[in-house]
């Protein structure tokens, strides 16, 4: 494991964090009064929070289990989250028990939990990195030691690139992408407000006023993260459309979209 001592962990329970609100909405027991808070204003937005985040949860899993299938042994997943089972690696090293995964996350609340993504097949291995997404050279180095960037890896960025300003998101795909091999890909689930303007603006000033960024994106600046990629079937699509029948179906509330852009794509 790589990182901070977990004997010496911080938390700042000051302001509410992504990952914290995100176990809160999957109904995990790792978050404060703050995370709590935050989460049932964003629910008065749109009620279907949870859904949502058990809708992109199984987005992860689906696009994992093809990577596996499809012969993609080595996976770095920046924005892990706090450990909810099945975790990555355990979709990996289910259809591939040799695959090696890398886990790296910035909430010193996920390093204290990182014991449970660290249990690999006797075949594959895993890893943890603390750090924060916004430092591609740090996390490119320590994966480094586990992964082969010679061969394909997979680079799973779930949920994370909407809390990253503008432009640096576009230059962050980038750096991480850049030294990985032909072969490799990109797996990407983003929100969006495409659906809900006025939902989204308000969203938008909510995290802003507890000093967090959300930056939800279009379609077209969704899909533009994979340019230069080979984007596989269906492309970047809605969560719930992306290879449903690699899952099982996550029922949602009502008949409007979960907003949401999700892409997965192929590195020449």
């Amino acid at each position: 494991m790589t990182g901070s001592d977990p004997a010496h962990i911080q938390i700042d329970t000051s302001k509410p964090h992504p990952a914290r609100m995100y176990d809160w909405f999957l109904g995990g027991k790792d978050n404060y009064p703050v995370d709590q808070q935050m989460a049932e204003q964003l629910l008065a937005l749109d009620s279907r929070g949870r859904e949502m985040a058990r809708v992109n949860r199984a987005f992860m899993h689906r696009a994992t289990r093809c990577l596996a299938g499809s012969g993609i042994r080595q996976f770095l997943d920046v924005g892990t989250g706090i450990p909810t089972e099945p975790n990555l690696h355990q979709i990996a090293q289910g259809a591939a028990p040799d695959s090696r995964v890398v886990y790296c996350d910035n909430d010193p609340i996920v390093l204290a939990h990182a014991a449970a993504l660290l249990r690999s097949t006797p075949e594959g291995a895993t890893d943890y990195i603390q750090a924060d997404a916004r430092e591609p050279s740090t996390i490119l180095e320590a994966a480094g030691k586990l992964l082969d960037f010679g061969r394909p890896v997979a680079l799973s960025l779930v949920a994370l690139l909407h809390f990253v300003a503008d432009e640096d998101a576009y230059e962050l795909v980038n750096r991480l992408m850049e030294p990985l091999a032909p072969g490799s890909c990109l797996v990407l689930s983003h929100v969006t407000g495409d659906f809900d303007p006025e939902g989204s603006a308000k969203a938008i000033e909510m995290y802003r006023a507890r000093g967090l960024t959300l930056r939800p994106r279009s379609r077209t600046e969704t899909a533009r993260f994979f340019e230069g990629f080979e984007l596989l079937a269906p492309e970047v699509s809605l969560a719930a459309e992306w290879r449903p029948e690699l899952g099982e179906r996550v029922p949602v509330t009502g008949d409007e979209p979960i907003p949401g852009w999700v892409g997965v794509a192929r590195k020449h």
